[in-house]
């Protein structure tokens, strides 16, 4: 990144050797390319190949803003590196992009970066990826692999076996996540089957039993599977001692040779898809005889007739005494940036950047190909771009405000997804109540209000949402929630099912989890920070009856610092209720004597990964076998450690070098450090009935408390509940009042 020691600035321009201010061309540094940009910088790339490489054609994967340095960033918004100290000096930023591509006839993968010079886009730089790295899998990947299938003779013919027409025929693309057998160098997915009855009905109802494996340069069909199934132990089994009281129809759980016949080796009977449907569009569903949707629910209103309590000026976003940069990301989905909290005409900063990092979803059957179910939906295919266009008065309600957000097309042309982003405020209940219970005593309640940044994300069947939720009191929480519909295989009537759930008849959904990593970029006033580990004890060497400790009533907190790298990968300890805080050793609380900090409130989101530590999705997801990683942060000229799994993450085959296993290793210094957070949230799922044919939402919260931070509570300015709105669910006088308060309309 180009940086020159230049005078300081003020903060709608920034400084050049030259001297004078000249308007930059964002508003803020951290703002996401436009599509226009998007279109500017594809137009440079592709004339840049075509005028000095042999590439003949190429395939736009990603293309988005490169981020200017922190340091620079955060002169050019006035926040200093350390509260109550002055800013640092205005540097030059100059706006970059960073592209991926892919040649379109050979299948080599390129990175390139470029450099916005006055009007024009100038490559920098283009890198050669070396053979068997892979960018993501975009969207139009994605929509391909169902053409392909569709195109094969092969796959139409095993259709036709089952029942299945053509013209019924679906597939979900998957990355391949692992599987030796196929090179490296290839670009390829695996295409889990679906039929389909009509044009809307749910494909997920009809499981076809084999799995085409597809390579997106070539658009052809490299391979079929076929997986093996279950029957009751009847003589010795490979499950033998293991609990499980099966034997599997394949010799083992292990992938059969390319070269053998695959439907052989799984050894078992053809599977036609499950007949039922399983709708669940309203239309659909009224034309089920017997069905009805509930008639007994009124109108629930979310209502603001003065308008919003927030405001927003392109990207930047102000809400009670929060300010934040909010962004659309092709891989993360939202990001926040340069979260401040203005403390009574003291700004200080929180976070420099809170975004989803990683997230991975290991299925728990071991036979082959089953196992390589375990999708990286950030690092393989992008959250944001599978991110929803919201639709107001659905996903979002009440008053809204909506950010659209853009991606690259393999043309290079930009996808604009409209209503990306959802703003809004929520009622959240009461912040705070006291009643003095004595006669003639006074109460007063508060109710708490929240700002919700929203977004819905749809990978093949599952959906998530992620809010990302503000408080009046300094709370800082992340919601997701886990819906859509399950992946399912079909099965035999009376096969055993030791590793999933039956839903419905011949319909299966494997055991599986969903693991997220966080990545937490904290600026607790400054960037200097320091993770310390707080476990709670009983008093130690005093029992119960000892002088000290008289009725063994006592305990004590107990704090460490995590101070290098090769202590930053925790473990939770729940004999101890381990948390975990985010201080700046520099400021110190009047009263408590304690450093300012935030605490990471995650116990209940902690799930162990069920995958052996030697397992390849656990070396490819290093992030999900701890629940807190804390590593230095590093800046290079392609900016500071983003990915836990790595940069580029299809197909990898081990721990990836650039990853946090290999961060959290040697003696890099972590205490009073710019250093980042990586927190891994999930769930196991053990599929329920009442999941199919569409999963109720499950939620998974993860809390960041202010401790020690303010000098007191800092929602006691908040006006007193008094909602003039509010009345009885009843009139006075009938049957099923309650009587007392009379309706305040």
């Amino acid at each position: 990144m180009s940086v020159s020691n230049t005078a300081p600035s003020t903060a709608t321009g920034v400084s050049t050797s030259a001297g004078p201010l000249k308007v930059p061309p964002f508003k803020h540094p951290l703002d996401p390319l436009t599509p226009d940009e998007i279109v500017a910088v594809s137009h440079s790339v592709r004339r840049y190949v075509a005028e000095k490489t042999d590439i003949k054609a190429i395939r736009f994967i990603t293309n988005y803003l490169l981020p200017p340095p922190k340091k620079a960033v955060l002169a050019f918004l006035g926040i200093p590196l350390q509260s109550g100290e002055k800013p640092e000096p205005t540097t030059e930023i100059v706006r970059k992009a960073e592209v991926d591509f892919v040649d379109a006839v050979t299948g080599n993968a390129y990175n390139a970066i470029l450099a916005l010079n006055g009007q024009d886009w100038i490559v920098e730089s283009i890198e050669k990826l070396p053979e068997g790295v892979q960018p993501q899998i975009s969207v139009e990947e994605l929509l391909l692999c169902e053409e392909i299938i569709r195109a094969d003779e092969r796959v139409i013919k095993l259709a036709a076996e089952v029942g299945v027409k053509p013209d019924q025929l679906y597939a979900d693309g998957w990355a391949i996540g692992y599987d030796a057998r196929f090179p490296s160098s290839n670009r390829i997915q695996q295409a889990l089957m679906f039929a389909r009855w009509s044009r809307h009905e749910n494909l997920y109802a009809h499981p076809l039993d084999f799995v085409p494996v597809i390579d997106s340069i070539t658009k052809k069909v490299v391979h079929i599977d076929f997986p093996p199934n279950y029957k009751k132990k009847e003589s010795q089994s490979l499950f033998d001692n293991t609990g499980v009281d099966v034997e599997l129809s394949a010799a083992s759980t292990a992938p059969p040779d390319l070269q053998a016949d695959a439907r052989e080796a799984a050894n078992r009977k053809r599977l036609p898809p499950p007949q039922k449907s399983y709708d669940f569009l309203p239309d659909l569903l009224a034309e089920k005889e017997g069905f009805k949707f509930r008639d007994d629910i009124k109108p629930l209103h979310v209502v603001q007739p003065e308008g919003v309590s927030f405001k927003i000026d392109g990207h930047v976003l102000e809400w009670q005494k929060w300010k934040m940069h909010i962004a659309f990301h092709h891989r993360e989905g939202v990001a926040l940036s340069t979260i401040t909290y203005n403390d009574d005409g003291n700004v200080r900063p929180v976070f420099y950047r809170l975004s989803l990092s990683e997230m991975v979803v290991p299925y728990g059957a071991p036979e082959h190909p089953h196992p390589r179910k375990h999708a990286f939906d950030v690092g393989e295919y992008g959250m944001g771009t599978m991110a929803n266009e919201l639709t107001l008065g659905c996903d979002c309600l009440g008053k809204i405000h909506y950010l659209p957000g853009s991606y690259v097309a393999h043309d290079g042309s930009a996808v604009v997804v409209k209503n990306v982003i959802c703003i809004h405020e929520e009622d959240a209940g009461l912040l705070w109540k006291h009643t003095d219970f004595r006669v003639g005593g006074r109460a007063q309640a508060v109710r708490s209000r929240r700002l919700v940044i929203q977004q819905i994300c749809t990978l093949a069947n599952y959906e998530y949402i992620f809010n990302y939720m503000f408080y009046q009191d300094g709370n800082i929480e992340l919601e997701v929630r886990l819906t859509g519909i399950l992946q399912v295989y079909v099965k035999d009537g009376e096969e055993p099912n030791p590793f999933g759930t039956t839903l419905a008849p011949n319909v299966n959904a494997h055991y599986h989890q969903h693991l997220f990593s966080v990545r937490v970029d904290p600026m607790v006033d400054g960037i200097q920070n320091t993770v310390v580990e707080t476990d709670i004890l009983p008093l130690p060497n005093a029992p119960t009856g000892s002088p000290v400790n008289h009725l063994g009533n006592a305990f004590i907190t107990s704090g460490k610092p995590i101070t290098v790298a090769s202590e930053g990968a925790r473990d939770f300890d729940y004999e101890k209720d381990r948390r975990w805080s985010i201080i700046n050793p520099k400021v110190v609380h009047p009263h408590s004597k304690r450093n300012a900090g935030y605490s990471i409130m995650g116990k209940g989101a902690a799930t162990p990964m069920m995958a052996l530590p030697d397992s390849v999705v656990a070396k490819r997801a290093q992030f999900a076998t701890k629940p807190l990683w804390v590593v230095k942060d590093v800046e290079g000229p392609k900016g500071g450690r983003m990915w836990p799994s790595g940069k580029y993450v299809p197909q990898t085959r081990d721990v990836p070098s650039d990853s946090i296993a290999n961060w959290a290793k040697g003696d890099d210094k972590l205490s009073e450090e710019d250093i980042l957070l990586y927190i891994t949230m999930g769930i196991t799922h053990i599929p329920r009935p009442e999941d199919w044919p569409v999963m109720p939402v499950e939620h998974l919260r993860l809390l960041f408390r202010p401790t020690n931070f303010f000098e007191a509570n800092p929602s006691m300015d908040v006006p007193g509940a008094n909602d003039k709105k509010s009345c009885p669910a009843f009139p006075e006088g009938t049957e099923a009042s309650t009587g007392g308060a009379h309706c305040c309309n």
